[in-house]
């Protein structure tokens, strides 16, 4: 998979997982933290969650604009990581809950929004110019492939730095965590809370060691002390920036020679300036556009991991887990779990005996070393609502080889998809993955009946493997739909638009994003089974229109 890449490529693909390790443990708290400190609702959580995300991944249009026109793709990504580190440095910040509080984390978000939009697409940009070159041209998907697994190594480790973090601090002021505390507490302060609810938040407190008769205050201390140890989590993000600058300017010199836009190539007489004609043009942006209106749909389904799957992982699922189910909540355990699958890989794929021995002993003392971790586990074990966005990552480490291998398997047969092909196949396959959750949730309360009965016991919660499921045919489904569509945008871009065709890619995900509020909204009263069926309907319903646009697509992907 790595071999015969250029060195500019891991750079790269490093630079970037830097600054998604710290995007990704900010995003895995975020709507944790707004609920707890402010008390917002779903849908005014539902709404700025979307808002949020939609920017992030609008902004790249104009970011991708900047670089083509102005400042080159260099320069705009310096830019968007120092505007980034402002972002996440004043969202670190403790501070109180009141107005001022809520306008200076909109002014945090707006300044993480604006420097992702510099960064982002013009680092796919420069990813991509790298594979213009004939001699990189055939390796171009698995490049995108092997960028996108570097993106996830970063989100993998994100949710267990947001959740160490914050228990951290939050074990400083003698709490431990529990996810109902807050809600009851703002119940209590509104006084609106039932007398069921208020029945086990004093439970709660008692079990935090309160015995005090001023339940108020016990929920306002702690509803401080959380929404602080979330503060703390997102200055994880100010030092994973720092490390990603590093990398970009310290190895300049390995993509340097890619960093040139079609202008900056035209001012210097390049002779590798790509002429179409304006009908080549036209038809590459309509390609372009197709597929951009298909992912909006894959985009609104699949972040929902960060808003309504998380409320479900909170509200509806176990708190504790024992038995073989610990094996997937520790690093301790999954980390030595990568190396013994890696060295499996190797042991298939070497072709001689030192290599396949190498291969063997890796795997084995990775194998011994999570065998080890998971009998340290405790039992049973306490899991918070953030730690289930690291499965995602996890499988993207884990398939990437496998999906890498199934193409290049294909492709030496002559058999291998085509780039908007594999997106209808990622589609289907993602309304596979909310056929599962719809089925878990079948027979559950409604968010509006669990919020006045105070939440769940233990016994009436579902497992997490329902969720661990989910997540793991999702990733499915995304390896087949954006390292692909990334690596589609980068080939069909007209040259002088490779910045901002990046930029629209990222555009459509933001409109998709954006839609991930509408689930937030119907977060209440609607059946949760219904609420993910609406998300089946969605995919299907694109992977339906993609195919019967395909010819059109694969034409215009071939004469590319």
């Amino acid at each position: 998979m790595l071999k015969g890449q250029p060195t500019g490529l891991f750079v790269l693909a490093l630079a970037n997982m830097g600054e998604r390790f710290g995007y990704y443990t900010m995003l895995a708290i975020f709507v944790l933290y707004m609920q707890a400190k402010f008390g917002y609702t779903s849908d005014a959580t539902a709404t700025t969650f979307g808002i949020f995300l939609s920017m992030v991944y609008f902004l790249p249009l104009f970011g991708g604009l900047l670089a083509d026109k102005v400042l080159g793709y260099g320069k705009t990504i310096m830019l968007g990581i120092v505007v980034m580190f402002a972002g996440y440095f004043c969202l670190a910040i403790p501070s109180s809950a009141g107005l001022g509080a809520q306008i200076a984390m909109f002014g945090s978000l707006a300044l993480i929004a604006i420097g992702t939009g510099c960064f982002k697409g013009n680092l796919q940009a420069l990813v991509g110019n790298l594979y213009d070159d004939p001699k990189y041209s055939s390796k171009r998907d698995i490049a995108f492939s092997i960028f996108y697994m570097c993106i996830n190594i970063g989100a993998f480790f994100a949710p267990s730095a947001a959740e160490g973090v914050s228990n951290y601090f939050l074990g400083k002021d003698g709490f431990t965590y529990n996810a109902d505390i807050p809600s009851l507490a703002h119940q209590l302060q509104n006084g609106n809370i039932s007398s069921e609810a208020m029945a086990k938040f004093t439970d709660m407190a008692a079990q935090q060691g309160y015995t005090g008769t001023d339940l108020a205050q016990f929920g306002q201390n702690y509803i401080d002390s959380l929404s602080q140890s979330y503060n703390y989590g997102f200055g994880v993000a100010c030092l994973s920036l720092i490390v990603s600058m590093l990398i970009f300017i310290g190895f300049r010199k390995y993509y340097k020679a890619a960093d040139k836009t079609e202008k900056q190539k035209q001012a210097e007489h390049n002779p590798n300036v790509v002429e179409l004609t304006p009908q080549q043009v036209k038809d590459r942006l309509v390609a372009l556009g197709l597929v951009f209106a298909v992912v909006i749909f894959f985009w609104m389904s699949f972040h929902q991991n960060g808003l309504t799957m998380t409320f479900f992982a909170r509200d509806y699922t176990q708190t504790s887990v024992g038995g073989i189910d610990r094996f997937g909540f520790s690093l301790l355990t999954m980390i030595p779990f990568i190396v013994a699958f890696y060295g499996l890989l190797s042991l298939f794929q070497s072709k001689n005996g030192k290599g396949r021995f190498g291969g063997f002993v890796v795997m084995a003392v990775g194998a011994v070393c999570a065998w080890w971790a998971y009998t340290a586990l405790p039992q049973p074990m306490n899991i918070t609502p953030q730690i289930f966005q690291q499965f995602n990552p996890f499988f993207i480490i884990i398939l990437t080889p496998v999906t890498v291998g199934l193409f290049s398997w294909l492709q030496k047969r002559n058999s291998e998809p085509s780039a908007p092909r594999k997106i209808g196949i990622g589609m289907i396959i993602a309304a596979l993955g909310f056929i599962l959750l719809a089925f878990a949730s079948t027979g559950l309360p409604t968010p509006s009946a669990l919020e006045s009965m105070g939440g769940l016991d233990e016994a009436s919660r579902v497992s997490p493997n329902w969720l661990i499921s989910t997540y793991f045919v999702l990733t499915i489904a995304e390896l087949f739909l954006s390292p692909m569509g990334i690596s589609f945008v980068s080939k069909v871009a007209p040259p002088k638009y490779k910045g901002l065709a990046q930029g629209g890619w990222l555009a459509a995900t933001a409109v998709g994003n954006y839609l991930v509020a509408i689930i937030g909204y119907l977060w209440g009263g609607m059946s949760l089974w219904m609420l993910w069926g609406i998300l089946v309907v969605c995919c299907a319903v694109s992977a339906i229109f993609l195919f019967s646009v395909m010819k059109k697509l694969e034409r215009t992907t071939k004469d590319a």
